[in-house]
């Protein structure tokens, strides 16, 4: 990943986690150091504003940052961006939160879609749906997961940062071995246990497939395609309790059928890591995961192959895990220009820098037509794959209530996983918790 620019995070796998909402972060009692205060409205006597923002990024993103806050302050001489923060994207919740909690906080913060229902709970969370609907680029052209994670109760609560889909990779040369074709798009969960099944050899310390048994949010999303695909959702349209009771015990049964099978790697570990060091060694024959992969499995020198993810129905469906840009109110001035920020970030000119350089799917179909993405999908195997899910691509709801929802059904599925329960019994169990969690007035 290293020629390639996706590695724009420490681990884009801890971005899967979920928050924790404001109250924990702030009773963890952590601190948090803002910018200094000017005028009234946070603006210098100058005219001149200064934001501070924590971006969460080491490497090739902040690298990628940094180029294009050099690109904006040339064009906007009146607003300067101070890169900072401190921590790495998967620590913001709770560095932000305490700054809210202490009242000194940044003027935007990369935000993990999962956490932004938590954040927004705050008043000093500044509602965007003005300044992205009257953007340059129309709102409606920005990929449908990318708008749908920074809307919170029909507001526009932040600014999309990053885009992702999940697929399914495929391992060349363990196919070859098996005498197996390549999947191809339209196949079934079920081809997918048997291609698992096909795939494994004991003896060799080979398995067909993956999965991640720490039971955190890495373990869950990969369930939500087919809850979806099964006509479930994650809360019903009442919003009282979940919308998964029946399709959740189907979804269940296929990662019931790889336990049973022995053809999965449980990964006990939160991260994933060791669950792709076992692909990228040439022990797993398919991993379900998203673009951000892409760079490491080509330093391992895997000769891949990547596929839509399987379906029930024969529909193609796939899950998104958008990350954002929070924007906070430290006054007007510095408000406006935070605004200003932001929104010149999501154009199509800026964000396909970040796209190439720092490792995101494009947000919008405009920046997916430009030629600097057009060259980098070229060259990069499989990566057209994961754009194109977009199209069918859905995302986790913006509810409060979701840590704990995602909690319950990770619960279930290591349960599933290690033998512990059945897909009925794991559900029953999930259900119990998360609609407690869902009758909570919110």
């Amino acid at each position: 990943m290293d020629a390639a620019p996706y590695v724009a995070h420490p681990s884009r796998r801890g971005v899967l986690r979920t928050g924790g909402g404001l109250a924990v972060a702030a009773a963890a009692g952590l601190t948090a150091s803002g910018c200094a205060a000017g005028t009234d409205d946070g603006g210098a006597a100058d005219g001149t504003a200064t934001i501070e923002m924590w971006h969460g990024q080491t490497d090739t993103g902040k690298k990628a940052l940094e180029n294009l806050v050099a690109s904006f302050e040339r064009s906007h001489p009146k607003i300067k961006v101070r890169l900072g923060g401190g921590v790495l994207a998967d620590a913001m919740l709770q560095k932000v939160t305490a700054g809210l909690a202490a009242g000194s906080y940044p003027d935007i913060a990369y935000i993990f879609g999962s956490d932004l229902a938590s954040i927004a709970v705050s008043p000093q969370v500044v509602d965007l749906t003005d300044t992205v609907r009257t953007g340059p680029t129309p709102w409606s052209n920005y990929w449908a997961p990318a708008r749908d994670a920074v809307t919170v109760r029909g507001k526009v609560r932040a600014a999309p940062a990053l885009l992702d889909s999940l697929a399914v990779v495929c391992n060349k040369k363990l196919f070859r071995e098996a005498g197996l074709p390549l999947p191809r798009a339209g196949w079934t969960w079920q081809d997918f246990q048997d291609t698992a099944r096909k795939l494994t050899d004991k003896g060799r310390g080979r398995f067909g497939t993956g999965w991640p048994g720490a039971g955190d949010e890495d373990t869950v999303w990969r369930l939500w395609p087919m809850i979806w695909d099964l006509a479930g959702d994650v809360i019903d349209s009442g919003g009282k309790k979940i919308g998964f009771a029946d399709s959740g015990v189907r979804a269940l049964e296929v990662v019931d059928a790889l336990a049973r099978d022995q053809s999965v790697y449980i990964d006990p570990k939160p991260g994933s890591e060791q669950m792709y060091q076992v692909f990228m060694s040439g022990r797993m024959g398919m991993t379900l995961t998203g673009p951000w992969q892409l760079p490491d499995i080509e330093q391992a020198k895997v000769d891949y192959h990547v596929v839509p993810l399987p379906s029930f129905s024969g529909r193609p469906v796939t899950i998104s895990g958008p990350d954002t840009w929070t924007v906070f109110n430290n006054g007007s001035a510095r408000q406006r220009a935070a605004r200003t920020f932001v929104s010149w970030l999501m154009q199509p000119a800026q964000d396909v820098v970040w796209d190439v350089q720092a490792g995101s799917l494009p947000l919008s179909r405009r920046c997916q037509d430009l030629p600097a993405w057009r060259h980098k999908a070229a060259d990069t195997e499989g990566l057209t794959v994961f754009t194109q899910a977009l199209e069918t691509a859905r995302v986790r709801p913006v509810h409060p209530a979701y840590p704990q929802i995602s909690k319950a059904v990770g619960e279930a599925v290591v349960a599933v996983l290690l033998g512990r329960s059945t897909p009925a019994q794991a559900l029953r169990a999930c259900a119990d918790t998360a609609n407690a969690a869902l009758a909570v007035p919110r």
